[in-house]
């Protein structure tokens, strides 16, 4: 389990981590504090994170044609 992080904290940091580490925070939050705040936050930034990837691995499909 992750330390449980403020929102002041969350801010700082949310914007270096990698999808991963979003995830497991997002699933820590759920299975533990779930604060509904910071749990919409996690899954805002991992959605991004995720859309990221998504749409460059579409393009790295499409190239590959």
């Amino acid at each position: 389990m992750m330390e449980k992080l403020s929102w002041r904290k969350l801010n700082e940091v949310l914007s270096t981590l990698p999808e991963e580490d979003v995830l497991q925070l997002l699933e820590d939050e759920k299975a533990n504090a779930r604060r509904g705040i910071i749990l919409v936050r996690l899954h805002q930034r991992y959605c991004i994170l995720r859309g990221a990837r998504e749409r460059s691995e579409l393009g790295d499909l499409a190239v590959a044609k």
